[in-house]
């Protein structure tokens, strides 16, 4: 069975102040056209179709489009919500929709509970694992402390419980909205850490022919069998070195997996360029650059006159522009933005009781902490559900 996964279109969102829209639309385009020429049999996408819980209209009819074209196919495409979506919004009218072969996994209660596909080989299970809120699901799981591992797991079991119970031969592809351990991340991510622990092993996907992830934009292959297609389109200048693609994957009569990655339309190019204003004006390396989506870092000692307007005379596509002023490491005008540079919430709010107190939190306080990010996290999730 050819599968086509891909994840994070991320419908409605823009790359800085551009509007992504009609390059989201191309994608689809795209898409449609790599399942009709290629041969393939089951569409999977893994999670944020949408880039916020409330969709504007325009992303909705989008979306509402890509289901025709898809649907028109005759080719079956199987779903699932992640942390951006509202999994209630985008469930509305799954059964109905399932009947025309788009096949919408968004209740954590039904991941034990596959849409089975049948081929010249016989049956593939496709388990839907919703984006889960550790919060949120725990006691639909029946576990006593929430953690992305623990109730990842527990979803797992049920997979694993419903395919022992399958006629012997059965493949299965579990999609997942997850941060696995050994994933690249990229800055365009919304962050999914409870407790200060996101990432789940690869391990917990043991058992499945294919996992098939979403969440992070990077397409990447932690295992030969667990791997991310990555999000189609930039939405973060970190990923300017990435490849947008999906994956095309074949899975054989014996649970085999071989992939092949099909790149996707860009827009225009993503560059990150660095120095002093006058520097980046004349250089002739970047004239390569001139074309692109340019994220411009200036690290003029002082700030020059009027630098964007001189920066777009030469690169008009300038989307972002930072100030890095070079000065010495124990300069005390080093930017705070620079000393928070990769810290969780957790570790700022205990170096912040260790400056005020002289010492930092005990473990005692530390676990108050934690509660309290987690509740403010779990609360977050609940309020966009319910806008």
């Amino acid at each position: 069975m050819r599968l086509l996964h891909t994840s994070d279109w991320h419908l409605g969102r823009a790359f800085h102040r551009v509007n992504m829209l009609g390059a989201q639309a191309e994608f689809i385009g795209h898409l449609v056209r790599t399942v009709r020429k290629r041969g393939v049999d089951a569409v999977v996408v893994s999670g944020d179709v949408y880039d916020r819980a409330v969709p504007p209209l325009a992303a909705v009819e989008l979306f509402d489009d890509a289901l025709h074209r898809l649907a028109d196919l005759g080719v079956p495409t199987v779903m699932i919500s992640g942390n951006h979506d509202s999994a209630r919004r985008l469930g509305v009218g799954a059964g109905l929709i399932g009947r025309a072969g788009i096949h919408l996994r968004t209740e954590p209660a039904a991941c034990g509970t596959p849409v089975v596909l049948t081929d010249a080989h016989g049956d593939v299970a496709f388990y839907g694992l919703p984006y889960l809120e550790p919060a949120l699901v725990k006691d639909e799981f029946g576990v006593e402390k929430a953690g992305h591992e623990v109730v990842l797991a527990a979803a797992m079991d049920r997979v694993r419980a419903d395919l022992a119970t399958r006629a012997p031969g059965t493949r299965s592809v579990v999609l997942a909205h997850a941060f696995v351990t050994g994933g690249e991340p990229s800055d365009s991510e919304r962050d999914i850490t409870v407790g200060g622990v996101a990432a789940v092993p690869a391990g917990v996907f043991d058992g499945v022919d294919y996992a098939a992830l979403g969440h992070l934009h990077g397409s990447q292959a932690i295992t030969e069998r667990v791997r991310y297609s990555g999000s189609p389109l930039p939405y973060s200048f970190s990923e300017a070195a990435h490849r947008k693609s999906m994956w095309l994957v074949d899975l054989g009569a014996d649970g085999s997996v071989e992939a092949e990655r099909v790149d996707c339309p860009v827009p225009r190019p993503l560059a990150r360029i660095r120095g002093r204003l006058e520097e980046l004006l004349v250089d002739p390396e970047l004239e390569r650059h001139e074309e692109a989506w340019v994220e411009a870092t200036l690290t003029d000692p002082v700030r020059p006159a009027e630098p964007m307007a001189r920066l777009t005379e030469r690169f008009p596509h300038t989307l972002s522009l930072v100030f890095d002023p070079e000065r010495a490491p124990e300069d005390p005008d080093v930017s705070y933005a620079r000393r928070l540079a990769g810290r969780s919430d957790q570790q700022i709010a205990e170096d912040f009781v260790a400056h005020v107190r002289g010492a930092g939190p005990d473990d005692s306080e530390r676990a108050v902490l934690q509660d309290a990010f987690d509740a403010v996290r779990a609360d977050e999730a609940v309020r966009e559900v319910a806008r």
